[in-house]
């Protein structure tokens, strides 16, 4: 990381800024040809949970090569602090990582992974039938590696 002293070095802080975002934006490749696309997920136990369709792009480029990086951010918003344009920059905070899917396909399994997702954005108990489950397919990314960073205005040195 170019701005050691921007790092985020907490877990925990890095773990709250997870929880608190509502995209997570997977980084994904096939035959060479990067795919960006933004998923709803869940955290739990250093692994991240989406869900795709049956069939789709993200599910071919899965496939193909379940090596992933992902993406979170909050907080983004301008800080124009000068008369230049080169003196503005962004208030943010990040987490990015690296990790390998695999796909969860027994019943409860997915049932549990859709269920964390849903707690992610919404408290409750929200039934799902047996079809739902059934026609969804439901994804872990064990995560290998990840970092925090975050802008000046967030306290970094």
């Amino acid at each position: 990381m170019r701005r050691a002293d921007c790092e985020i070095k907490d877990h925990n802080a890095i773990i709250q800024i997870i929880r608190k975002c509502q995209v997570c934006r997977l980084g994904l490749t096939k035959d060479s040809v990067p795919y960006i696309v933004p998923v709803s997920f869940a955290y739990a136990d250093n692994a991240l949970y989406f869900h795709t369709a049956l069939a789709g792009m993200k599910v071919d480029f899965i496939e193909e090569q379940n090596r992933a990086c992902f993406e979170f951010e909050l907080d983004v918003k301008p800080l124009i602090q000068g008369d230049i344009a080169c003196d503005w920059g962004f208030s943010f905070q990040s987490v990015i990582g690296h990790g390998v899917i695999s796909e969860l396909t027994g019943y409860r399994d997915k049932a549990d992974g859709l269920k964390r997702i849903i707690q992610q954005y919404v408290e409750g108990e929200w039934p799902m039938t047996d079809r739902q489950i059934a026609g969804t397919r439901v994804w872990k990314l064990e995560i290998e590696s990840m970092t925090g960073k975050q802008s000046e205005d967030h306290f970094c040195s």
